[in-house]
């Protein structure tokens, strides 16, 4: 794995679709300390995320910028198009990470990744990702790639743990990334959590952060506005102890949020 230690916990944009509020909100991330943001084309905020990143007193090789190809512009010549067409709506000339967000509709292993090792060989990304594949399919994806996979995206949380893809990402050294990772605010309703949280002072969100970042190979992404974007930040500085860990790896939850039809799970 590529260590880089602006990755571990960074700022998601899914659903920030007001173009101010998306953009106010990335400079301030990275105002407070973020150097990791991540959107999509299916977001539709790239430009918004490529104005806030300009006007962050941050330089831009500093930030590690991700996004990822939508389910329908999978085809090969579709990924090159689409993908130079984020670059123009994020004003850069590069991203950090290129995601295939869902193996679905227009994906095909060989077809969708050739364009991705294209745009990896030409320095358009510096780093390959996949988000929401199973197992068998990142088997089939490393076969085609010649690029190494940096990273896997996933919904990963207390209540939905990922176990089997965790072993993956440490076995193929890459990084497994965190979407939803407070489970859409239902943290707040687990007993353990909240008993954790209380115990160090902090809230609920801070510990289910601190107990995904606090794993091996492990980022997290979650999206936030306003004082939460702060608050989130300040999970990086939270130590939960081997009995805190203990009781949340027992939750052993499997409660699975985001569920789409093209799913390649279902």
């Amino acid at each position: 794995m590529v260590a880089d230690e602006r990755f571990e916990l960074g700022l998601g944009t899914y659903k920030n679709t007001d173009p101010a509020e998306c953009a106010a909100t990335v400079e301030m991330a990275l105002d407070v300390g973020y150097r990791h943001v991540d959107t999509a084309q299916m977001y539709d905020n790239e430009a918004a995320v490529g104005r806030g990143i300009e006007r962050a007193p941050v330089d831009r090789e500093d930030v590690f910028l991700a996004t990822k190809v939508h389910p329908e512009n999978l085809a090969y010549e579709d990924v090159l198009d689409t993908t130079e067409e984020s670059l123009e709506k994020l004003g850069t000339d590069y991203v950090d990470l290129l995601y295939v967000h869902w193996p679905a509709k227009a994906y095909d292993a060989e077809e969708t990744l050739s364009a991705l090792d294209e745009l990896h060989d030409e320095g358009r990304i510096e780093h390959v990702g996949l988000s929401n594949f199973t197992p068998a399919l990142l088997d089939e994806a490393r076969d085609h790639l010649d690029a190494p996979v940096f990273a896997h995206q996933v919904e990963m949380h207390p209540l939905l743990q990922q176990e089997t893809l965790h072993e993956y990402a440490v076995e193929h050294d890459h990084w497994l990334v965190a979407y939803s990772p407070i489970a859409r605010g239902e943290v707040f309703d687990v007993p353990e959590i909240r008993e954790i949280a209380d115990k160090h002072g902090v809230t609920p969100a801070q510990v289910s952060l601190a107990w995904l970042v606090q794993k091996e190979n492990v980022a997290a992404i979650p999206k936030a506005t306003g004082a939460h974007v702060r608050e989130n930040w300040e999970a990086r500085e939270l130590e939960l102890d081997e009995r805190d860990v203990t009781t949340i790896d027992g939750l052993g939850g499997e409660e699975r949020l985001v569920d789409p039809e093209m799913a390649p799970w279902n």
